[in-house]
């Protein structure tokens, strides 16, 4: 199956590793966009890879970037179940705060990019899908419908008694969260008690919830990752935007798809470990190029 070499990684992971094992021989990426509208104008099944660089052009910060820290940690300090286990509440801060920054802020134009390119090829009888692994929603926001969410979602909670999981916006979250988890390195952890944190409202539960989020070092959703799997082996085109490919297992769908020889377009402010393995690379924020690459080209009649 496609995925089985990138679901054999394991859990959720960041590396820097750059493997330099070729999964398919590949000539230097090209960055002409005629040529690769040309591609996009006769595919039928487009996969799309989102990562946190279009996030970012919207204000979201990813706190895994050097000099991104909250407070004195970065997200892989507090997003693992050790860290959850050890300090729920200020892991809770953390995401609060996170929660706060996706609920204010809005889409790009990248984001607007994509939810118009799916809906207008949707009408033609072609499909779009996102496989993001971002957590903040804002490609529903835009308008996206087809989202396939890797990473879970900060608007959705799980309780790690009962395993109920809930959509909720509410914000504050709870009460013992209203101004807190302010981001500067001099802020003092509220210590917030258990029970005062993000209790279950399932019938005779009341256990603690957690961010529905797939932390390091947890397993990815084997739900999900069947979907992912059907969605990269149907693809006759992928997109690869706003990601550093460093995080595992997705940094390999890419390069999985490309593999058999499937036409893959790199979309980043810079090259990646994985640049090389595509047949396409534009540089330049998201949300100038993607806007130009997915726009209606001359062949579309709807």
């Amino acid at each position: 199956m496609l995925l089985r070499n990138a679901l054999a990684l394991g859990p959720r992971m960041c590396s820097t590793h750059i493997s330099r094992r070729p999964l398919v021989e590949t000539a230097r990426a090209s960055s002409d966009m005629s040529e690769f509208r040309k591609v996009f104008s006769k595919a039928k099944h487009i996969a799309i890879i989102t990562g946190a660089g279009v996030s970012a052009e919207s204000g979201v910060p990813t706190f895994r970037g050097a000099g991104e820290y909250w407070r004195k940690w970065q997200s892989q300090d507090l997003a693992t179940p050790e860290a959850f286990s050890r300090n729920p509440s200020r892991v809770w801060e953390f995401y609060h705060y996170r929660r706060q920054l996706a609920l204010r802020n809005k889409p790009n134009a990248a984001h607007l990019a994509l939810a118009e390119c799916e809906a207008r090829l949707r009408r033609q009888g072609r499909s779009v899908v996102i496989i993001t692994q971002n957590i903040d929603d804002l490609h529903q926001q835009a308008g996206s419908k087809h989202v396939l969410k890797i990473h879970g979602s900060l608007m959705e909670t799980r309780c790690v008694s009962c395993g109920h999981v809930a959509v909720n916006h509410k914000s504050p979250i709870c009460r013992a969260l209203e101004g807190k988890g302010a981001p500067d390195p001099d802020v003092a952890d509220a210590q917030i008690p258990v029970d005062k944190l993000p209790r279950c409202r399932e019938s005779d539960c009341s256990g603690l919830l957690r961010p529905n989020v797939v932390f390091f070092g947890e397993t990815l959703d084997s739900l999900i990752l069947t979907k992912v799997e059907k969605e990269l082996e149907i693809c006759d085109l992928c997109l690869v935007v706003g990601t550093s490919s460093i995080v595992y297992p997705a940094a390999m769908f890419g390069p999985q798809v490309a593999s058999r020889g499937i036409p893959v377009a790199e979309f980043n402010t810079k090259t990646t470990p994985k640049t090389e393995y595509f047949t396409y690379h534009f540089q330049g924020q998201c949300g100038t190029t993607l806007p130009a690459a997915l726009a209606r080209h001359e062949s579309e009649v709807i």
